[in-house]
């Protein structure tokens, strides 16, 4: 979770290299001169309006926190669904989202800061001595040290930095006397054992009773931690030294920062993600401001802000340069190798890469914040809420929102930059949106899919320390807080730490260790407040002028640049510029023209290849326009055909004993065969194929005579794969993905595609399945031998004729045990949770598979027809205008679902054990996201 920082993104310039001293006086006046810049840009909201909107967050944030209070109190968090607490131990663990669980009331810790913004100064003070009477720092469990950190001893200090400031006033806290500010020193000798490594870099968890290395302690035996889980510590411990005069603090945490910076890949000045703690070895080599990365950059500025340090500021802008350099692909920021900066590590983004805009503000870069922010926005738009991941033609990656805050961050930072009302309307979206969606009875709960709308039973504590402060300030005027928000920073938790604290118990000895490393061009640094004169130029429309070019870039391709028409040169003899529907893959001349136009071929791990341009690395800025006008037309071909060919995903069912219907698989259809949509379904037992592959003739046609066989994927075509048991006498076909490990709960499916020859000799009905899913009829198999299946455009009503032929006995309770046992990895499928193609926008993108792997190999052909539909845009950018799409060859084709919100799979009755692996199984998806924050 990274939040962009206290309200000082620019204002007054101060003389370079001024004393910190006037940088801090002068700091409250950054964002002063410019809140008026834009009112003309768009239509001013009335100061009722936002009065309005402002009191309608505070009723919000009484609901949350009011429901947390009556029904979860003293656990860490509420569950609102269920309306109880979630104690760490009681409830079904969910692997490391739990590790930010301490037995510590971590929700009313959390909110403390906020209740204050909010001018809930009376419920603070009660809110503290709550803290105070109730809470208990020496449990025994484990817990994340990042996440303690920002949330926990940052909610102390934030806390503690309020309740300062109201005794000062004279009305409230009166018999304060930093009783916070102790726990949160007791709570900081507590995660200083993590410290204990060769390198300096903390370990990610520690007992909060006993340590690291105790047996007791049940952890000390990791290797790896994030970037962001190790650089994510220098403000609030920073802010513990100097509050308390105890310097042990900021010196750990400023070692670790310093071993990062050396770390770093020397030729890109990139980061990646995780990293070995004792070695220093780079685990992860990819790099982005997503999750992992993210506040260690923030942390890294503000730590200037905050500190006055120079070096921290050095190091930012050599980070924020090669950021912009190879990650900033505008409106997109897309993750990179380190060694390999040119070349883009995903296809996807992150949700928590929305705090950048925010701390770009920071750091006075408008435009892009302003770019990137509009393309979050209009993918908020799209699906109501910002997916956990989406994919670079902004379709849903992960489905999950957890009610992140740092979109409202970045919202509020920008309208404090700009002045634009645009802002607050977007703020009001946001409002609504949480109150439509999000908000039941005991709370607000987390989306479990953007897409259905259906929920999930948590309510995280950062919600409250947040999403609701970040909204309140949007509307709120200066004079609707009782202190000036511009005297504090905001941490990455959005706690707050006063200023003043720059030139408090400075004993640190600041070693410029930044300087030892590479040589600094000063004047390419900005050393205070960049100027709004400079920022903005009197247009009042500047802000309005660079979003309108991104108003479509979810529903529409980007859009075209003047295309300048070589015309000389084809008069000249000259070849005109390769055409996308004359494009072939397997014709080496087309692939010599593609690198000449600056686009390049990227084999992925998954078997895919992928086309991606890079405009520097064309022959000529003419050949770079044609590399560009080849992507868009691959684009616009992929998409037409999507949707002309585009089908629903299919269904397969387990109707046997002991499942009788209650296992529904989602799988993948063919653009050849019996098409289930318009026959009935067909119903049989299964058998394995034998070659497994079906790439030629069956040695078993007697195992397979009138049933569905099951064929692996690969080697050979998916419609020589039908052939072959077509003629073996199968009545059906379910080809099983070869790729281990792969879901449908991580991947779009796809529908298998011809050969590009007529295929109407193929009259049988054929379903692909992941390996996942597939895992589930092979286990079926080996522990049932006998098992029918459903193969259907939707799954069908449970079976009650051959369930009632089932006598009850502790034998068959024994089987449906193992029955369970064996569906825990199997899928509800709904169509609600598939996106529909014609929702796509920015670029299609044709999914292929390794030459080894050539079922469904697209052939592109001279004459202009694709035989296969293309999917998955990837976007790059072309000079940082217009987003370049990454479009993939395809040797195979697979085309992700087309999705239908009316039709329903029907009911599975799945048992609670199947569930909770479910849930497990996508927690541990999220890994390394929930690693930075959940």
């Amino acid at each position: 979770m990274s939040e962009a920082g206290g309200g000082r993104g620019f204002g007054y310039s101060v003389p370079q290299r001024a004393p910190w001293s006037l940088v801090a006086a002068t700091a409250a006046l950054c964002l002063v001169s410019a809140t008026s810049v834009w009112t003309a840009g768009a239509s001013p909201m009335s100061r009722e309006e936002k009065q309005k909107l402002g009191n309608q967050v505070l009723e919000m944030f009484d609901h949350a926190y009011g429901n947390y209070m009556e029904h979860a109190y003293p656990a860490d968090e509420l569950m609102p669904l269920t309306c109880r607490g979630r104690v760490r131990g009681q409830e079904p663990s969910r692997g490391d989202v739990d590790d930010a669980l301490g037995k510590f009331s971590l929700t009313l810790i959390d909110s403390l800061d906020t209740l204050v913004v909010l001018n809930k100064t009376k419920e603070f003070e009660d809110a503290v001595r709550k803290v105070l009477r109730d809470v208990n720092l020496d449990n025994d469990v484990v817990v994340s040290v990042f996440e303690t950190n920002i949330r926990v001893l940052g909610g102390l200090l934030g806390g503690h930095s309020l309740a300062i400031m109201l005794k000062e006033k004279g009305e409230y806290m009166q018999w304060y006397n930093d009783e916070l500010l102790q726990m949160a020193k007791q709570l900081g000798y507590k995660l200083l054992p993590a410290f204990n490594t060769t390198s300096g870099l903390p370990y990610p968890r520690i007992n909060l009773k006993f340590g690291i290395r105790k047996p007791e302690a049940r952890t000390g035996t990791e290797t790896d931690t994030c970037t962001a889980c190790a650089g994510t510590l220098i403000l609030e411990f920073a802010a513990l030294s100097r509050f308390t005069g105890a310097t042990i603090f900021e010196e750990y945490a400023r070692k670790a920062l310093d071993f990062l910076w050396e770390k770093r890949q020397r030729s890109s000045n990139l980061v990646g993600v995780t990293i070995n703690i004792h070695t220093g070895d780079w685990v992860r080599k990819d790099s982005g401001v997503g999750a992992g990365i993210d506040s260690y950059y923030e942390y890294l500025l503000k730590a200037y802000v905050l500190l006055g340090d120079d070096s921290f500021l050095e190091r930012f802008n050599t980070h924020y340069d090669a950021i912009m350099r190879y990650i900033s692909q505008p409106p997109l920021l897309l993750d990179v190798h380190i060694h390999k900066p040119m070349l883009n590590a995903r296809t996807w983004m992150d949700a928590l890469l929305a705090f950048f805009p925010g701390l770009q503000v920071l750091k006075g870069d408008i435009r892009p914040a302003i770019e990137t922010h509009e393309m979050l926005y209009q993918v908020i738009k799209k699906h109501n809420f910002l997916p956990e991941a989406f994919t670079t033609d902004f379709r849903v990656h992960w489905a999950q929102h957890p009610l992140r805050p740092e979109f409202a961050e970045s919202t509020y930072f920008l309208y404090k930059a700009t002045g634009d009302p645009y802002y607050l309307e977007v703020g009001k979206t946001l409002i609504e949106n949480l109150n439509k969606y999000a908000r039941v009875p005991c709370g607000f709960a987390a989306m479990k899919d953007v897409r259905t709308g259906s929920h999930e039973d948590r309510m995280d504590s950062f919600f409250l320390a947040e999403m609701f402060k970040y909204l309140y300030l949007l509307f709120a005027d200066k004079e609707d807080v009782i202190f000036d928000i511009e005297d504090y920073i905001f941490t990455t938790e959005a706690h707050l730490l006063p200023l003043w604290l720059s030139t408090t118990n400075q004993r640190i000895s600041k070693k410029n260790t930044t300087s030892e490393y590479t040589e600094l061009d000063d004047s390419n640094f900005d050393w205070t407040c960049p100027n709004t004169q400079i920022l903005f130029p009197n247009d009042p429309l500047y802000a309005q002028s660079i979003r309108e070019p991104l108003k479509n870039v979810v529903d529409k391709s980007c859009p075209r640049g003047i295309i300048r028409v070589r015309e000389e040169s084809f008069r000249s003899g000259a070849k005109p510029p390769l055409r996308a529907r004359d494009f072939m893959a397997t014709n080496p001349e087309h692939l010599e023209i593609l690198k000449k136009m600056g686009v390049s071929l990227i084999h992925l791990k998954d078997g895919r290849v992928q086309l991606v341009q890079h405009a520097i690395q064309a022959a000529s800025s003419i050949d770079a326009e044609d590399g560009l006008r080849f992507m868009q037309e691959m684009i616009e071909l992929s998409s037409q055909q999507q949707k002309e060919q585009q089908l629903p995903p299919r269904a397969v069912q387990i109707v046997s004993h002991p499942f009788f219907g209650r296992v529904v698989l989602t799988a993948g259809p063919a653009q050849f065969g019996l098409d289930l949509s318009k026959h009935k379904e067909t119903r049989g037992f299964v058998a394995s194929s034998k070659p497994y592959n079906g790439c030629s003739e069956l040695t078993n046609p007697e195992a397979v005579m009138g049933k569905i066989a099951l064929i692996q994927r690969g080697q050979c075509m998916f419609a020589e794969k039908a052939r072959n048991i077509q003629n073996a006498g199968a009545i059906g076909g379910i080809v099983i993905d070869d790729n281990e490990g792969s879901s449908s709960d991580t991947a779009p499916l796809f529908q298998m595609a011809g050969d590009g020859k007529d295929t109407d000799d193929i009259t049988i009905p054929m379903l692909f399945l992941f390996s996942k899913e597939g895992s589930i009829i092979l286990d079926a198999i080996r522990e049932y031998e006998e098992v029918e299946v459903l193969l259907s455009d939707k799954a069908k009503d449970r079976d009650p004729e051959m369930e009632n032929e089932e006598q009850p006995s502790s034998e068959n309770d024994s089987q449906n045990q193992s029955a369970e046992q064996i569906a825990s990895g199997s899928q509800e499928v709904d169509l609600v949770g598939q996106e529909s193609p014609e929702e796509s926008s920015l670029n299609s993108h044709p999914e292929s598979l390794s030459p080894a792997d050539t079922d469904n190999a697209a052939s592109i052909s001279p004459s202009g027809q694709n035989s296969n539909p293309t999917e998955n845009h990837e976007t790059t950018s072309l000079d940082g205008e217009c987003t370049d799409l990454d479009n993939q060859l395809q040797e195979q084709s697979e085309t992700e679902e087309d999705s239908n919100p009316n039709v329903s799979w029907g009911k599975k009755v799945q048992p609670i054990d199947s569930i909770l692996a479910d849930w497990n199984e996508d927690i541990e998806a999220f890994e390394m996201m929930e690693k930075d924050e959940l």
